[in-house]
């Protein structure tokens, strides 16, 4: 059905390019790569290379094309597959590493920023080649430029899994050290997931679920400046007017992603998945989510009410983007990472924003832990314990939880980590020091919630 767009509504949108950083994050192309494995790990890369640059070879084209002609930014172009562990089973972590050169390889042929879908899927237990591909990820991230890794550990259907969540606290550990000489930068391309979805458009964390179609192309859209603005022009309405304008921006926001993704589709004949309308921010002031809690009448995000005023503005996305298409997806929702944000910085130097607070506001927001940096000598058994929490909140709450955590080698608490362009800067975090070693030792599984039970 075209769309219905009035004089008013185009100088508006306009508006919102020009003066407050809405942008198109991303237009992400999911590829299925089961059918190309090998009998070894070079073999299977060449394969996965070969149907990448394939099916992707015009989509960073196409999304150039697009930015001209309709005058809307396009930030990244991006690509995820198939969890890999489903394509290399039976193979070990040294021909696995051989295999994540190929998709750097092709990730830089074909010119997108990040490629996804170095994955597995763990939340019940593991096959060799999840256990092939955990071990592989802290080498493959260090020597790769453009791969990314996700690990989904629990569900609220099948528990958590505390074998693989006593692991990834190694495996990030290892991770950091390995790229000590970029502050630990290995892990900003690293997530483990509670509840992830099969068609995230955002990295790290994006891979083409085994329920997705051979193709597809989804579209990630973020605003935070513009909401930011619409709720700093109704500084006395009260929340629940409030929530509805956030809701009619959220909307108007939904229609232009709904638009971009289907002229890419078309154009790339690939079929058009969904729209992922997230306020991911950016270090650029005035594209923060912090800002837009503080702009609800909160002195610093992080203070008490931050929780409050979080949920509501997610569920005022959510609510637009869903009367905006039928097919909105992925994440949508706000985010809330500390080095990609210049308000949650701001709040963290200011000791009005801990890892406690975060960690009670990812019970209202689309993701979780995100882009944190804590000290270096942070123990292995503590990194896993602030995973088991995050796991749990998404496991009760049948939602999706991350965490993104960058132990910084050599850095200390209140020292800084640089990682520059979107991923930004960020303070080294205080950390419990009480440790949780002796429960994390005890692995196994967590039962999944009674309300498991509904089908």
């Amino acid at each position: 059905m075209p769309f219905s767009v009035s004089k008013d509504e185009i100088l508006e949108t306009v508006h919102m390019f020009q003066m407050q950083n809405l942008d198109i994050r991303t237009i992400t192309m999911g590829i299925n790569i089961q059918d190309c494995r090998e009998n070894d790990g070079k073999g299977t890369g060449k394969k996965i290379y070969e149907k990448i640059v394939r099916y992707a070879r015009d989509l960073v084209k196409t999304g150039e094309e697009i930015e001209k002609e309709y005058g809307i930014p396009i930030i990244n172009k991006r690509i995820s597959l198939t969890p890999l562990s489903m394509v290399i089973d039976g193979l070990s972590c040294a021909e696995v590493i051989k295999t994540g050169k190929y998709l750097d390889k092709a990730a830089i042929e074909v010119g997108v920023n990040f490629l996804g879908g170095f994955s597995a899927l763990v939340h019940k237990g593991f096959t060799r080649g999840d256990l092939a591909l955990i071990e592989a990820i802290p080498e493959t991230l260090a020597g790769t430029e453009r791969v990314c890794s996700s690990v989904n550990l629990a569900t609220s259907k099948a528990g958590i899994n505390m074998d693989a969540i006593f692991m990834m606290g190694r495996i990030i550990k290892q991770t950091a050290e390995l790229t000590g000489d970029r502050d630990g930068l290995g892990c900003a391309k690293l997530v483990v997931f509670c509840n992830a979805v099969e068609d995230n458009p955002f990295m790290a964390g994006a891979f083409h679920g085994p329920g997705e179609a051979e193709s597809i192309l989804n579209i990630g859209i973020s605003g935070p400046g513009v909401v930011l603005n619409a709720v700093k022009n109704y500084p006395d309405s009260d929340l629940g007017e409030l929530a509805n304008i956030i809701k009619n921006t959220a909307f108007k926001i939904t229609r232009t992603g709904e638009l971009v993704g289907r002229v890419a589709s078309r154009r790339l004949g690939v079929p058009f998945g969904i729209v992922d309308l997230s306020l991911a921010p950016t270090p650029a002031i005035g594209d923060s989510v912090a800002d837009i809690l503080e702009s609800m009448g909160l002195e610093r995000a992080g203070t008490h009410g931050s929780t409050a005023a979080l949920a509501m503005l997610n569920d005022a996305v959510k609510k637009g983007g869903a009367m905006a298409s039928s097919y909105v997806g992925g994440l949508s929702g706000a985010f809330i990472p500390v080095s990609e944000d210049a308000g949650m910085i701001k709040a963290v130097e200011d000791g009005a924003l801990s890892i406690d607070k975060l960690e009670a506001m990812t019970c209202v927001c689309s993701v979780g832990l995100d882009m944190i940096a804590i000290p270096g000598n942070t123990a292995a058994d503590t990194i896993a314990a602030i995973i088991a929490d995050e796991a749990a909140i998404g496991m009760i709450n049948r939602k999706t939880t991350a965490v993104r955590i960058i132990p910084a080698p050599g850095k200390k608490e209140g020292e800084w980590v640089e990682f520059g362009g979107l991923l930004g800067r960020a303070p080294v975090m205080k950390v419990n020091q009480y440790s949780a070693a002796d429960f994390i030792k005890r692995k196994g599984r967590i039962p999944a919630p009674i309300h498991a039970l509904n089908n």
